[in-house]
């Protein structure tokens, strides 16, 4: 398997992030995840590095700006979009989410903002709405209308044709 940017002609080259394709469902999305895994945790499974610069703000709780951005890149081109890249645009994540709708602090004087918030709330949910979703259901396999033999008409619902009985 290829890892990005070690195929000549394939894929992103490492350290470019496009972040035009990021949306703001694709924002809410990573910060559910970041809710349901807690801060820790969702920075882990991506491996991705704490960031001390930008806090995003959503709901009163605080989050790791630029990792909500990378999964958030994730869910828009399924590939993470690390530390590094993001913080080679100017302004990248801040304009991305203010553009989005969101308000963005500075985390420099605060450290570890966003630590607690977010891991009270997926503590306090429910377990039903942490569960993953199920998968939606096929539609039902739709059967071919009966039709009269002697005057080749849908029949009604009694199966008894209006014109021939």
């Amino acid at each position: 398997m290829t890892t990005v940017g070690s195929h000549p002609g394939g894929g992103y080259p490492r350290g470019v992030a496009t972040l035009s394709a990021v949306t703001r469902p694709h924002l809410l999305t990573a910060i559910a995840e970041y809710d349901d895994r807690g801060k820790d945790a969702f920075i882990g499974v991506y491996g991705l590095q704490p960031s001390t610069t930008e806090s995003l703000v959503h709901e009163g709780r605080s989050y790791d700006a630029a990792a909500v951005v990378g999964v958030a890149h994730r869910y828009a081109t399924g590939r993470v979009a690390m530390s590094d890249e993001l913080g080679k645009q100017a302004d990248g994540v801040e304009a991305l989410l203010r553009k989005h709708g969101f308000e963005v602090k500075d985390g420099a004087s605060r450290p570890g903002a966003g630590a607690k918030a977010p891991a009270r709330r997926a503590a306090a949910r429910p377990a039903a709405a942490r569960a993953p979703r199920p998968a939606p259901r096929a539609a039902a396999e739709e059967r071919p209308p009966a039709i009269c033999p002697t005057c080749f008409t849908q029949l009604p619902g009694t199966g008894v044709c209006d014109n021939c009985a």
